[in-house]
C-alpha cells in the first residue's frame, strides 16, 4: 500500500500542486503590475534625499581636503563629476508627468 501512495503523492504534487502554485503567483504578479504612484513618489523622494546627502558628504570631503593636504579623497568622490550625467530614476519622473497629463 505504501509503495503505491508515495509515488501517487509525488506525482500529484508534481503535476497538480506545483503548477497551481506557479500559476497562482504569476496571476498575483500580473494583478500588481508594478509600482503604484505612491511607491514611485516615495522612491523619487528617497532618491532625492540620497542625492542631497551625497552632495553634502562631497562638500564635507572637499572642505577637509582643502584644510588637510594629507587627506585622500575616496574613489566615489572622484567619480562624483560623472554622477550628474547619470539619471537613473528619470524614467519615473517622465512616467509621472505622462500620468499627470492624462488626468
Amino acid at each position: 500500500m505504501e509503495d503505491v501512495l508515495i509515488p501517487l503523492g509525488i506525482v500529484g504534487m508534481l503535476f497538480v500542486a506545483l503548477p497551481w502554485l506557479i500559476f497562482h503567483y504569476v496571476t498575483q504578479w500580473k494583478k500588481n503590475g508594478g509600482l503604484s504612484i505612491e511607491d514611485e513618489n516615495l522612491l523619487d523622494e528617497l532618491h532625492d534625499l540620497a542625492r542631497r546627502l551625497d552632495d553634502r558628504l562631497a562638500t564635507i570631503e572637499r572642505i577637509v581636503a582643502a584644510d588637510d593636504p594629507t587627506f585622500r579623497r575616496p574613489e566615489t568622490e572622484r567619480l562624483a563629476d560623472q554622477r550628474d550625467q547619470d539619471h537613473v530614476f528619470d524614467h519615473i519622473n517622465e512616467r509621472r508627468r505622462e500620468l499627470d497629463r492624462r488626468r
